[in-house]
């Protein structure tokens, strides 16, 4: 009798050069081993799995991705204020990951990294060489009282999730007069631009529509700074003066409270003292954090729960054999897809080299950057490393409001993001910096 699993590897072998692809499924009692296997279908994922699996070839790299669809996250603060559509957005899963790469359809519930394996949810083992754990972060919506109830009501919306961006833009259509509020959570975040991006935006609707006198705009912040890097700061404070948007720093929201539409908001500085604001409009940035999965085994990570890596050579600082991306990690620069394109070249060559059995080398220089949308034509691009230094692209003052930034912003990146980088050909603007710097740059 032929054994189940030789059963089940036979048949994924006759399905191979069908029209569709085909993926291959285990039972409880199933192991499957691989020389790579990489966590998590986002943008690091599948930049990772694209290149390891055109190297090493069919059968060697597995993406494990409970996903069906695979957005590109950074268009939403443009779908939030109804220059794109939600749809624009996304593509589904199996076509992004890499046709040469298994993707394992379902969610990593368990580590083993002494043991190199991993186990899913529905009982699978999965053994590797090496591993690239890139998960990304969650959303933790429901560490505020009152959410995710309150978006089931009117004015309450929140670009950082497919489920809730479209009510962002039905908010600021719908808006009459009162207060438009907007928060950013105590906790570290997806593109910490993106909270105030909206802002600007729903601020020139307004003006727009001729409800701008009808609308009091107020950003809560649970940092001290508007902005984390002073150049880029000091310019949004020209444009929150300019345009009078109220801006209050340390305070974080604890609660909505839909039926009276209220949020309250606590005060950092003075833990027991809460303000409670009326809106007519919320948008919503969640507290994050690394999984769950990922924060629940001690062995791969730090205090706060994030994959310790080492923050140049993107390798894990106990075992070799495993290196992080993205937002994940424990590198100390802001968690974007600018910091991935930066990140991928570094981790292709280092994680070669440890496959080799060689020392990695390369070293990430925390490059990340930032499109500060202020408006449905302007923007400031912010790019610096991950001491909050300045590292520009071009030639000129980045922290000027541009409509050619705007531009790229809204029709370069997005193509750039499905063709390049997902395919592993866009690993950040290093080459075109020196280049535009005349070699002077980093």
């Amino acid at each position: 009798m032929i054994p189940q699993k030789t059963v089940q590897l036979l048949a994924v072998q006759s399905l191979k050069g069908t029209s569709s692809k085909a993926f291959f499924s285990t039972t409880v009692t199933n192991h499957k081993d691989y020389k790579l296997l990489v966590l998590g279908g986002g943008a690091g994922g599948c930049a990772t799995a694209a290149k390891f699996s055109s190297k090493l070839g069919a059968g060697k790299v597995a993406v494990v991705e409970p996903a069906d669809m695979h957005y590109y996250q950074p268009m939403w603060t443009l779908v939030g204020g109804g220059m794109k559509t939600l749809e624009n957005s996304g593509k589904p899963m199996s076509q992004v990951l890499p046709k040469k790469a298994d993707w394992i359809k379902q969610k990593v519930v368990g580590f083993d990294p002494k043991n190199n394996k991993v186990t899913t949810d529905d009982g699978q083992e999965i053994g590797y060489e090496f591993l690239v754990i890139a998960l990304g972060l969650q959303l933790n919506y429901n560490q505020i009282k009152g959410l995710p109830e309150a978006f089931e009501t009117p004015g309450v919306g929140s670009n950082y999730s497919p489920l809730y961006v479209n009510k962002t833009f039905e908010s600021l259509k719908n808006f009459k007069e009162g207060n438009a509020l907007f928060s950013f959570p105590n906790t570290p975040v997806k593109c910490a631009g993106a909270p105030q991006k909206i802002m600007y935006i729903s601020e020139e609707y307004f003006r727009k529509q001729g409800k701008r006198d009808k609308a009091n705009i107020e950003y809560y912040t649970s940092l001290p700074v508007l902005f984390g890097i002073k150049k880029y700061a000091d310019a949004l404070w020209k444009v929150v003066n300019e345009r009078k948007i109220n801006i209050n720093l340390r305070h974080n929201l604890v609660e909505v409270k839909p039926d009276s539409r209220e949020a309250v908001f606590q005060n950092l500085d003075k833990p027991d003292e809460l303000r409670t604001v009326k809106y007519e409009m919320l948008h919503v940035t969640p507290p994050m954090s690394a999984p769950d999965v990922l924060k629940n085994c001690s062995a791969l990570v730090n205090e706060a729960g994030f994959l310790k890596v080492n923050k140049e050579t993107l390798q894990h600082e106990d075992f070799p054999n495993i290196f992080g991306i993205g937002d994940c990690t424990s590198v100390p620069t802001a968690k974007t897809a600018a910091a991935v394109a930066g990140q991928c070249g570094v981790l292709r060559k280092n994680l070669n080299l440890t496959m080799q059995g060689k020392k990695p080398e390369s070293i990430y220089d925390g490059y990340t950057s930032c499109p500060l949308v202020t408006g449905y034509s302007t923007c400031i691009l912010a790019e610096f490393d991950m001491n909050g230094n300045p590292l520009e692209t071009f030639p000129f003052n980045q922290a000027k409001e541009r409509r050619t930034m705007f531009h790229m912003k809204k029709d370069m990146m997005p193509p750039m993001y499905w063709l390049g980088m997902l395919n592993g050909y866009w690993e950040g603007p290093k080459y075109v910096r020196k280049a535009m710097h005349l070699g002077l740059s980093k």
